[in-house]
């Protein structure tokens, strides 16, 4: 997912965007795909299907999501307009013509009310300002019988091993900065209420859970080696300092225990994700 950087109401900030558009965050995000990281949908598409991707980021799953609604038509949207433009590059790369990308706030969309068949968001209402506005924005411009789709992680059911102080405070300065520029980290066992104060009934939300883990030499080199990256060189670094949340020290500290980690072929990390299925 790109920069989520989304306001309510009359222009007033609710909530800022953690990772920033750092390469050590866009090219995490240009990893994921539909199969990894939406496959609970999947069963769900129709190549007819006139789809929103919202939160697109770099565009990876939005354009698996045009190849797949090859005979429909995809609009990818995010807040950021740099990153727009690298999702637009990947489809035009894939050869794809159904997919277009623009600027959007989830939480005010300019859509017309019934306009999509799916609405999807990968890893968007942890970062968002208020959630339930934003499904419930998600909802309207869903045509009845169709689907709203989203899938956050939760921060506080990471599991790592081996044990790790230095681990142990990132997360731990992760939950607090994350709430202090008003997003919930931990939004994947809050989806379900979210939805249903969005005006979903519960027996039209179906909830699973995935999860991702990194274990391999070439996983841990990937992930621990990206927020080893972050912890120093990154937004999530510069308002973590500008907040008070943390000294210099002590996100060098954070850095060299991912890197700790990446190292110990004993390591494993495991992170939670929860999934709904909302019918309209």
């Amino acid at each position: 997912m790109g920069f989520i950087h989304y306001r309510c109401g009359m222009a007033k900030e609710t909530a800022t965007y953690i990772h920033g558009h750092e390469a050590s965050v866009v090219n995490t995000h240009a990893r994921r795909t539909a199969e990894n990281s939406a496959a609970y949908l999947l069963p769900e598409l129709k190549s007819t299907d006139r789809i929103l991707d919202i939160g697109c980021g770099p565009g990876t799953i939005t354009a698996d999501l045009a190849a797949i609604a090859n005979e429909g038509h995809v609009t990818g949207v995010d807040y950021a307009p740099g990153i727009l433009d690298q999702a637009a590059e990947v489809a035009a790369e894939r050869g794809l013509t159904n997919v277009e990308f623009e600027r959007a706030d989830v939480h005010s969309l300019r859509f017309e009310d019934d306009a999509f068949d799916v609405v999807h968001a990968h890893q968007v209402l942890q970062h968002v300002g208020d959630p339930v506005q934003a499904l419930r924005e998600m909802r309207r411009v869903t045509r009845p019988g169709g689907v709203v789709a989203v899938r956050d992680g939760d921060y506080a059911g990471f599991l790592w091993h081996p044990a790790s102080e230095g681990l142990t405070a990132w997360l731990e300065l992760y939950e607090r900065a994350a709430r202090a520029l008003g997003g919930e980290p931990d939004a994947g066992r809050r989806l379900k209420s979210w939805a249903l104060r969005a005006g979903f009934d519960e027996k039209d939300i179906e909830a699973t859970s995935a999860t991702w883990t990194f274990t391999t030499p070439e996983d841990r080199a990937w992930w621990g080696g990206h927020w080893a990256e972050r912890a120093l060189h990154s937004t999530f670094a510069k308002e973590a300092l500008k907040g008070g949340h943390a000294t210099q020290a002590e996100l060098e500290a954070i850095a060299e225990a991912w890197r700790a980690w990446t190292d110990d072929p004993e390591a494993t990390l495991i992170i939670p994700h929860v999934q709904l299925l909302c019918r309209t």
